[in-house]
């Protein structure tokens, strides 16, 4: 078996963030399930050798999928995915058993079931680790077992692996027919000033990789992430391809540049006049309270200067990025850029997650930016995927 062609399929795979970075570590997605159309276009325009399903997984039958790959049970090497994480997320409404994509991870185990793989790997968001006090992340790390894999927990920092956002995720991995091994999930590489805001215990354990003494490299900057995109006003659009502002000048843009022609999906929303007028006010690392009352929307004037601090912010050109969300939108936080008055595009949000200039998203702009938003950082996915696959060479 070679270990630099194993071969996965990729469950709620939106629109590819997540078999991006595993393929870079060496995984060959041989079928991908998603069921919001665009988004599957996405994935298959930037995976064309994959075999991609729009669908409703509840209606798929995991057995006949199996036979179309023509894939013996126990010959798949990973199953990777990340069921729905809305209704587990600290930033719902209301958490709610009843919310039906709670249960979708069901999904996934019906498909581990069938096809036996040698390593599994659920990603969704920190929430799921309190919510029901710990009993759904009990129910599946149990239902795993029951299938045979020796299965754990941790909570991952995105910029201690060379995301240049604050961002964090739970990852559960597993392996058949054995506990999983000390050195399953990657150390942390980077140094990065981020905090936890949810609950990072589970069973009186913490599960959070933090960088060791050792890991004195400094994380990536925005400046890094985005400083060679080509400059733009509010609204411009321009060219489809745009040349680059400058020379690669450190490691993060060599690499995203690679196999590309040009920058692509790099065009401004357009900020209206008011927006435009408030942001003359922010400097960078500043936000809603450097706006003079009498220009803030009504609801802000009332509201406590210590509220809402990453509502209309600049970015830190030496900082992190805020969490991308699914809008770049300054109502819902720090998305102006640093030196010039306008919001991020979409190449910027993807860079700032981590996405290769190579990966083009299709769709409307709204599309794009929720598929940036929703996505798995591909270097993060990238440095769990290659520490799984040291777990799989032990067995060869």
């Amino acid at each position: 078996m070679s270990l630099n062609n194993l071969k996965m399929i990729d469950l709620f795979a939106g629109a590819g963030g997540l078999s991006e970075g595993l393929s870079e570590a060496g995984f060959h997605s041989l079928f991908a399930c998603e069921i919001v159309p665009v988004y599957a276009q996405t994935y298959k325009k930037n995976h064309p050798n994959t075999i991609v399903h729009t669908a409703d997984i509840r209606e798929m039958d995991a057995n006949e999928v199996r036979k179309q790959l023509r894939i013996e049970r126990g010959e798949l090497d990973l199953i990777a995915g990340g069921p729905p994480c809305q209704g587990f997320s600290i930033n719902a409404p209301i958490r709610s058993t009843l919310d039906e994509r709670n249960h979708l991870f069901k999904e996934y185990l019906r498909f581990v079931d069938a096809f036996a793989p040698r390593a599994v790997m659920i990603e969704n968001v920190p929430g799921l680790v309190s919510f029901e006090h710990g009993a759904t992340l009990h129910a599946i790390l149990n239902a795993l077992a029951e299938l045979g894999y020796g299965a754990d927990v941790r909570i991952l920092g995105a910029p201690n692996y060379g995301v240049p956002q604050m961002r964090w995720r739970t990852i559960i991995l597993g392996v058949r027919g054995r506990a999983l091994p000390p050195g399953a999930y990657p150390d942390p590489i980077y140094y990065a000033p981020i905090r936890a805001n949810f609950t990072s215990t589970f069973d009186g354990q913490s599960i959070i990789q933090t960088p060791s003494p050792e890991a004195n490299a400094n994380f990536t900057t925005v400046y890094e992430a985005i400083g060679d995109l080509p400059p733009l006003t509010s609204g411009e659009q321009g060219e489809k391809v745009k040349d680059y502002r400058c020379d690669a000048f450190c490691d993060y843009q060599r690499r995203a540049r690679t196999g590309t022609i040009g920058v692509v999906n790099h065009e401004a929303p357009r900020l209206s006049p008011i927006n435009l007028k408030r942001l003359e006010f922010i400097k960078p690392g500043g936000n809603w309270t450097d706006i003079p009352d009498e220009l803030l929307p009504k609801g802000m004037q009332r509201a406590r200067k210590s509220d809402h601090t990453k509502r209309y912010g600049r970015v830190l050109p030496d900082g992190l990025a805020s969490t991308i969300l699914t809008k770049c939108d300054p109502h819902w936080g720090a998305f102006f850029h640093y030196e010039q008055n306008r919001s991020f595009t979409v190449r910027e949000a993807a860079r700032l997650q981590s996405f290769p200039d190579h990966f083009v998203f299709t769709g409307n702009m709204a599309e794009q930016f929720a598929q940036v938003g929703n996505a798995v950082p591909p270097l993060l996915a990238q440095a769990v995927g290659l520490s799984l696959k040291s777990v799989l060479e032990t067995e060869v």
